[in-house]
């Protein structure tokens, strides 16, 4: 009798654990995800933050606007002559 009440136990628990670790394993994997995300989210915060800032400092800032005009545009200034240095090609 009670061999036969440790087999239904038995039973009904591999039933449940077939029935529910399909749904924990998920459940795990959408956990993992989320955190990746939040991970995500609050690093393109931090970008969005110091590229804000940039866009401000550009907006205000002459001396700075210039340096970006003359570093990443080439501009020069009436007058100036330009000059790029080639580095040697080595043979």
């Amino acid at each position: 009798m009670i061999l036969k009440k440790a087999f239904w136990l038995f039973g009904i628990a591999v039933f449940l654990l077939a029935i529910f670790l399909p749904g924990y394993s998920r459940l795990q994997e959408l956990r993992d995800k989320s955190r990746d995300l939040e991970h995500k989210i609050k690093l393109l915060k931090r970008e969005n933050y110091i590229l804000q800032q940039e866009l401000i400092r550009i907006e205000n800032d002459p001396v700075y606007q210039e340096k970006i005009a003359r570093d990443k545009m080439g501009v020069v200034r009436k007058g100036e002559v330009p000059i790029k240095i080639v580095p040697q090609q080595k043979e």
